[in-house]
This record gives C-alpha cells, sequence and structure tokens, in this order.
C-alpha cells in the first residue's frame, strides 16, 4: 500500500473508513473478528495481515493452541478445495493425453 499512498492517498484513506465502520458496526466479539482475519490472511498469503492478526488474536485472549487450529482449518479447507478444483480441471484426462484439449496457451495448437 505504500505506493498507494503516496500515488493515491484518497483510495487509502477509503480503506481507513471503511476499517473504521467494520469497527462500529461489528457484530461478532473480537477473537472472532481476529480468528476470520488470521484465517483469511494465511489464504491471501500476506505476511504482514498473518503477523498483525496473530498478535491481535492473542491480545484478545486466544491461545497459540487455537490459532493452530485455525492454521490447521485453513490448510486443510484449502487443500479440499485445490483438490476439488484440480480434479474439475483435469477430469478429462484422458482426452488430454489424446491432445482434444486445448489450453489456449499460447504456441497450443488446438
Amino acid at each position: 500500500m505504500r505506493m498507494l499512498e503516496e500515488f493515491f492517498p484518497e483510495f487509502t484513506q477509503k480503506l481507513d473508513e471503511i476499517d473504521q465502520l467494520y469497527a462500529e458496526k461489528r457484530m461478532i466479539d473480537e477473537k472472532t473478528y481476529q480468528f476470520i482475519c488470521f484465517a483469511l490472511s494465511i489464504k491471501a498469503r500476506s505476511k504482514p495481515c498473518v503477523l498483525k492478526h496473530f498478535k491481535g488474536a492473542l491480545e484478545a485472549g486466544a491461545t497459540v493452541k487455537e490459532l493452530s487450529y485455525i492454521f490447521a482449518l485453513v490448510m486443510r479447507e484449502a487443500a479440499g478445495a485445490d483438490d476439488c478444483w484440480t480434479h474439475d480441471v483435469i477430469g478429462d484426462w484422458k482426452e488430454i493425453l489424446k491432445g482434444n484439449i486445448s489450453c489456449s496457451c499460447a504456441g497450443d495448437e488446438k
């Protein structure tokens, strides 16, 4: 966001306003909020956010054991989703081997 802060500060200001709105309207407790943000941060692969929400969850009363469970849950759900998606994509693998399915990649002839 550093570049946005410099060249499009109006945008980052709006994000700050959204954060404030979420804080004002929050309907869940802080620990649950931090768990959700921690999980989303892992899936988004955002190191600063993972660290922020790990620490935030601890400050909200979470234990490392609870955070480990959330971490494992994210990994398991991601693995399941990746498995299902990949099987959908390559479900016709026999046709791929025969050369009957195009990947629409540059240089792909079919």
